[in-house]
């Protein structure tokens, strides 16, 4: 028991004596760091320099390869990012000849049509808008006066659209205003097609709400709902402009709806076709 004390004792003497040795030792790197911070000594210049010129090199190896790899990444990114626009590239290109050749064959089967149907296309156009400000004639609205700011290349006999139906033709002008005979006036007489069939017929109105196809042939395949269609015989008129639906057949009696209320119309468009300008204002019609 008694050589166990005493070894115990030495022991702990021993911790004692190292923990006072780590203090020292502590207290004294402090002391030497602050002392060589504030000492101007050459030698330890010299030994900052030294060390430098062993490390600078070093880092700069290390260092190229890390530049070298950055390098490679950002490379590779855009490599990969050419790529990846070069294919969507690809498919537009596709596309956009894939579009170019069904145009083609769309204006190639258009031409056809148009020749097996006698089309022609519509002339240039200008055109003012005019605003109605009062109604002429019966129950049954036949001619409007509109207020037009600008008369510079308003006519006797110019087409009047209402969205893009024909609804008249300018009866009269004077000043800022004009007179617009209505498609339903009894003096209203326009050449038309029957757009299915391409039947040609005359639209008369009456002085009704509804309007008649006259002159057509007696075997014409004409049904209710068939669109009716200005017609550019006579140069009145060009061609397809819409003017209203069949309504009913009875017999030889053929009714026209107009395609829009007439009552409802506010403004109008009063239309000039610059490539028939000497044709389409006869006073006769």
């Amino acid at each position: 028991m008694k050589r166990r004390r005493v070894l115990f004792m030495r022991l702990s003497q021993f911790r004692l004596f190292l923990r006072k040795l780590m203090l020292a030792l502590v207290m004294t790197s402090a002391f030497g760091l602050l002392f060589l911070n504030k000492a101007d000594d050459v030698r330890l210049n010299n030994s900052q320099d030294i060390v430098s010129r062993i490390l600078n090199p070093i880092i700069q190896t290390i260092q190229l390869p890390a530049d070298g790899l950055y390098f490679a990444y950002e490379h590779i990114k855009d490599i990969v990012c050419v790529y990846r626009e070069n294919i969507q590239l690809r498919e537009k290109t596709k596309k956009f000849e894939e579009n170019q050749n069904k145009l083609h064959a769309l204006q190639i089967e258009n031409a056809l049509l148009s020749e097996l149907l006698l089309y022609q296309v519509p002339p240039a156009s200008t055109f003012v808008t005019a605003k109605i400000i009062a109604v002429e004639g019966d129950g049954f609205s036949h001619s409007w006066i509109a207020y037009v700011p600008e008369l510079n290349h308003v006519q006797k006999g110019q087409i009047v659209l209402y969205k893009e139906a024909v609804i008249g033709r300018v009866d009269a002008v004077q000043g800022s205003y004009v007179r617009i005979m209505a498609i339903t006036d009894i003096n209203s007489k326009i050449p038309v097609f029957v757009e299915r069939t391409r039947n040609q017929g005359i639209l008369a109105g009456n002085n009704t709400s509804v309007m008649n196809l006259l002159f057509t042939d007696s075997n014409a395949d004409i049904k209710a709902g068939d669109l009716v269609v200005t017609s550019s015989v006579g140069g009145v008129f060009p061609s397809d402009l819409p003017l209203g639906y069949i309504s009913k057949i009875n017999d030889s009696v053929i009714e026209v709806q107009p395609m829009y209320k007439l009552e409802k119309a506010e403004y109008v468009k009063i239309v000039k076709y610059l490539s028939a300008e000497n044709v389409f204002f006869e006073d006769s019609l």
